[in-house]
């Protein structure tokens, strides 16, 4: 068998924190800041872990981090 690649976009997007946990960054946080209020640009500025239905397909483009 070989190797399993790490896809490196994802390596660059997620990060596992010290509990197994995986963190992601949020959407829409970029551009045409102006229209959203200061609630919703706080709240987008923050982290979030990725949902447990996406889990194991994002476990499996980074393996190397578990």
């Amino acid at each position: 068998m070989p190797k399993i690649k790490t896809n490196r976009s994802a390596a660059k997007r997620f990060k596992v924190t010290a509990t197994g946990k995986i963190k992601r960054y949020k959407a829409c946080a970029s551009h045409l800041m102006r229209k959203k209020n200061a609630k919703r640009k706080r709240r987008l500025s923050r982290p979030a872990l990725v949902d447990s239905a996406n889990l194991k397909a994002v476990k499996r483009l980074i393996p190397n981090a578990f």
